[in-house]
């Protein structure tokens, strides 16, 4: 695997890490979580408009329709993450919504994986699986204890 891709990764974890505390300051502002996932969500409307043209893709009304029905659970779950982590984030601090962000996220990507779930490769689960999935579950402990 490209080093780059993972340390790309890691990148945009950092940066992903201050979206609640910035989005926690927007419903101060706005006096509503939901306002301030609409403003972001609207401001990342906008980002993707803007690149789309020279990353070389389009937004193609046949190909629009044709996707499957699921592909609205993208957004919807963007949503939630978003207006979420804008009402969670301020409550709990940063660290402690990210690291049950992430258990949740290790949990359903390995069902995901084990179903092959929207057009996924099928990965059954395996004891190493559970186990980096226990670890992150000790990590939610371990971080709420401190």
């Amino acid at each position: 695997m490209n080093l780059i891709f993972l340390l790309s990764a890691v990148a945009i974890g950092m940066a992903f890490a201050t979206q609640p505390a910035i989005n926690g300051a927007a419903v101060k502002a706005l006096g509503s979580p939901v306002a301030a996932a609409a403003l972001s969500v609207a401001i990342t409307l906008v980002a993707c408009l803007v690149i789309l043209p020279v990353s070389g893709g389009t937004l193609k009304p046949a190909a629009l329709l044709s996707l499957p029905w699921w592909i609205v659970l993208g957004g919807l779950i963007g949503a939630f993450v978003v207006a979420g982590g804008a009402a969670i984030a301020p409550v709990t601090g940063a660290a402690l919504f990210f690291v049950c962000l992430i258990c949740g996220q290790l949990i359903g990507s390995v069902l995901v994986d084990h179903f092959g779930a929207f057009g996924m490769t099928q990965t059954p689960v395996s004891l190493t699986k559970i186990a980096g999935v226990a670890l992150a579950l000790g990590g939610v402990v371990l971080v709420r204890m401190g």
